[in-house]
């Protein structure tokens, strides 16, 4: 039998989180081991339950999903965690992103495109709203160049590599749609890291945006 994946979820909506619990549950390889509607309370289960994915709302009266993220971080309780929200405002997306999440999901999404997204946050993949990557492309296409770019830092090989973490890619697709080992890009990931100073890879997805990283991957080179 598959192991299910433990989900912990943070809503201040009663009836939105009670719905959401069922629907997941339904899907028949989610487990819905905790619902919480405060900060204190989603601190506490999230110290005790250790999920594999928390879903979280963004903006809520008594709370706000930066501040519980930015705590979560600060204690080392880095679960993968995925917004779940009705803002498709860009600065919220880069701010929760920043602040740690590893997704950024719209609340009109469809219940089998949220289990999609779910599995594959447990696998430690970025995931962010169709609609919400339109607007990073835009950011992309219309962000200025900027002169003496920290990209200089990288190799053309390392910049490819930055280019699929952009799209919230694992190292074992980015070995196949490059055709290197999986150890090589773990390899070039570590130097990324170090040469950009950052930590993961949502930053490392913020940092590409940001300075207009926009490669094709027809034309990668394979060695």
């Amino acid at each position: 039998m598959t192991k299910k994946i433990r989900v912990v979820l943070v809503d201040d909506h009663t009836l939105f989180r009670k719905g959401l619990a069922e629907l997941l549950e339904h899907s028949g390889i989610i487990s819905v081991i905790g619902i919480a509607g405060d900060n204190e309370k989603a601190l506490h289960m999230l110290r005790e339950l250790q999920p594999d994915v928390v879903i979280m709302d963004l903006h809520m009266p008594s709370m706000d999903g930066i501040t519980l993220l930015t705590q979560l971080q600060q204690e080392g309780l880095l679960f993968p965690t995925l917004i779940l929200t009705v803002s498709d405002s860009q600065d919220d997306m880069i701010n929760a992103l920043r602040a740690g999440a590893h997704g950024y999901l719209l609340k009109n999404m469809e219940p089998a495109e949220l289990v999609d997204a779910i599995q594959r946050a447990s696998k430690g993949e970025t995931v962010v709203a169709s609609t919400m990557t339109a607007k990073l492309v835009k950011m992309l296409h219309t962000k200025d160049d900027k002169k003496n770019s920290p990209l200089e830092q990288l190799t053309q090989r390392e910049q490819q590599v930055l280019d699929w973490l952009s799209r919230g890619e694992s190292n074992k697709v980015i070995a196949r749609n490059l055709g290197i080992s999986h150890e090589t890009v773990k390899l070039h990931v570590h130097n990324i890291f170090a040469k950009l100073n950052i930590k993961s890879r949502v930053e490392a997805a913020i940092f590409a945006v940001e300075h207009r990283l926009n490669m094709s991957g027809s034309d990668m080179p394979k060695s």
